[in-house]
């Protein structure tokens, strides 16, 4: 596992990964956890993978601030899902990794 500094070492997200499930052949459903200081947007990319660990999709998605009562922790820990088109079956969807954006993205 690799961490990625930013200039605001103070700000960081932990991710932990809870499920996926795969509807059909198209889509991936991944289940995830974000913790994060409630009133700082991350992102997270998450991929699908086959039977041969080969991606077959790939998303980034979008964490917004959330309030102090959302989720867990005081607002800290929050659950997220992650719809995915798949360029064929998936057997397993998984987060890679979630980042603070820099200001601006």
């Amino acid at each position: 596992m690799a961490w990625i500094s930013t200039s605001n070492a103070t700000e960081s997200v932990t991710f932990k990964d809870i499920g996926y499930s795969t509807p059909d052949a198209t889509v991936a459903e991944i289940d995830f956890q974000v913790t994060k200081d409630p009133a700082t947007a991350a992102k997270c990319s998450v991929k699908a993978l086959d039977s041969k660990f080969a991606v077959v999709g790939w998303k980034v998605v979008d964490i917004a601030p959330n309030a102090a009562d959302a989720g867990s922790d005081g607002g800290r820990t929050t659950v997220h899902r992650a719809t995915v088109r798949t360029e064929s079956q998936a057997v397993s969807g998984v987060v890679d990794s979630c980042w603070i954006p820099d200001a601006g993205n």
